[in-house]
């Protein structure tokens, strides 16, 4: 990796806009940029100062702009960088952009100013790629889980860890060089109480990507049941818009419809599917099969029926749910129409009522919509996983220390023993980068935008 020589990018969005931000980062950000800028000797500036000039090719003015100087080390990449904020016309943007990259300066790849900030030692892996997370969060939660991670709470946690694990593994390289005499350093019992403490840590970070994955990505939730029981109505009741189409005629949705809304800091992914029933219409059995591979795949159901339907047959309904072993709401639609008795008999099935039309209930169906998702470890500051990538290597480290605690109660020899501490560090070194490979670098940071 060339590391050494300047790189620019434009860092806001593309297309016109009051303002453009150019970004440089290397040894010659100052001095490229002092070369096309007419005002104030920037190379004499201090560190984290603005300063308005003129940007010139030759005698010609470009633009007038103003520079944001930030001297190494104290930058986002540790380098100099030099952050020039133009009018955000296209074609000013390209041509100061084109002047500087005539001066020297060479168009950054995606993710590359991240890159140098991860090489540099601004911050490990993980906060690296927590601040891709953070820029593509939509909701409080995914920005809240960002920015902790981006902070270093994760990093910290594996920090800890890894420590422990090195001590140790230092303790039996040193049985290793006296194998001769036999002598035992590590304490195998201080040892199996560590490795049993770091696999629990690392069990909980596991279990808590399925909130993280949710969190990251949003929560998808379908609605389904039989035909005409108002699932487009509560859809349009959710959203606030006539997003589906609402007919008296059953059978209306044929397809999966699908929208997003944000509650309490939360995006649900609302789907809307078409009515479950036998069917001799082939595009309509279709739009049925796509409604049970949609709940297979779903991380919450909302099954509605509605005051029509009978007792038996909603609890026929709702013992088919729970054979998906997947989280569901009941909803009883049309409560208006139910009569006492029968309303009472229902309310023993732990159903929410409702009014789609009337969008009665709706608001308390968005509270208990986010009761089913646990947000606990946010609140309480507790580290949550949102990457794959992440999930992967704990579960190896996880493996690896397993495997440990077997040859504890099965004495091997010590060689063996440090094999598998050492595969241990390794996959917790990949999460935070400590081990690093090229593939792994590009196959990361290439997923940035240009410019961050």
């Amino acid at each position: 990796m060339n590391n050494h020589d300047t790189i620019i990018a434009l860092s806001t969005p593309s297309g016109a806009g009051a303002i453009g931000v150019i970004r440089l980062s290397g040894p010659d950000a100052i001095s490229l940029t002092n070369q096309v800028f007419s005002g104030k000797d920037l190379s004499q500036q201090a560190s984290h100062t603005l300063h308005f000039g003129l940007i010139k090719d030759g005698e010609q003015l470009v633009d007038e702009v103003v520079a944001g100087l930030f001297v190494a080390p104290k930058s986002y990449t540790k380098e100099h960088v030099v952050e020039i904020s133009c009018h955000g016309s296209n074609y000013i943007i390209q041509q100061i952009i084109s002047l500087l990259i005539r001066k020297g300066a060479r168009a950054a790849k995606p993710g590359e100013f991240t890159l140098r900030a991860f090489l540099n030692g601004a911050f490990d892996l993980s906060q690296a790629e927590a601040v891709a997370d953070l820029i593509a969060s939509n909701s409080k939660a995914s920005h809240d889980v960002a920015l902790q991670q981006m902070r270093g709470g994760f990093a910290n946690e594996l920090k800890d860890l890894r420590e422990q694990l090195i001590h140790f593994a230092a303790m039996i390289e040193l049985e290793l060089d006296f194998a001769e005499e036999d002598v035992e350093f590590a304490n195998r019992d201080q040892l199996t109480i560590l490795v049993r403490r770091i696999n629990r840590v690392i069990g909980r970070l596991i279990s808590s990507f399925e909130l993280g994955n949710v969190i990251k990505n949003g929560v998808p939730v379908v609605i389904a049941g039989k035909p005409n029981v108002g699932k487009s109505t509560l859809l349009n009741a959710l959203l606030n818009e006539e997003r589906a189409i609402v007919s008296d005629i059953a059978g209306t949705t044929r397809d999966t419809i699908e929208d997003e809304l944000t509650i309490g800091g939360v995006v649900f992914r609302f789907i809307d599917t078409a009515g479950i029933r036998d069917t001799a219409d082939i595009i309509e059995a279709l739009g049925v099969e796509r409604t049970l591979e949609k709940m297979k795949q779903a991380k919450l159901i909302i099954y509605m029926a509605d005051a029509a339907q009978g007792i038996a047959e909603i609890e026929e309904q709702v013992r088919g749910l729970a054979q998906l072993d997947i989280p569901y709401l009941t909803l009883v639609n049309k409560q208006e129409l139910l009569e006492p008795g029968h309303r009472k008999a229902l309310e023993a099935l732990d159903v929410v009522f409702i009014s789609a039309k009337d969008k009665v209930g709706i608001d308390e169906l968005k509270t208990t919509l986010l009761e089913q998702v646990n947000l606990h470890h946010i609140n309480t500051g507790e580290t949550v996983v949102t990457n794959i990538r992440h999930v992967e290597a704990l579960k190896q480290t996880e493996n690896a220390l397993q495997r440990v605690l077997d040859q504890v109660d099965h004495p091997v020899t010590s060689d063996f023993l440090s094999m598998d501490i050492k595969q241990a560090l390794h996959y917790l070194g990949e999460i935070t980068g400590t081990v690093t490979t090229d593939d792994l670098l590009e196959n990361i940071f290439t997923k940035f935008c240009i410019g961050k």
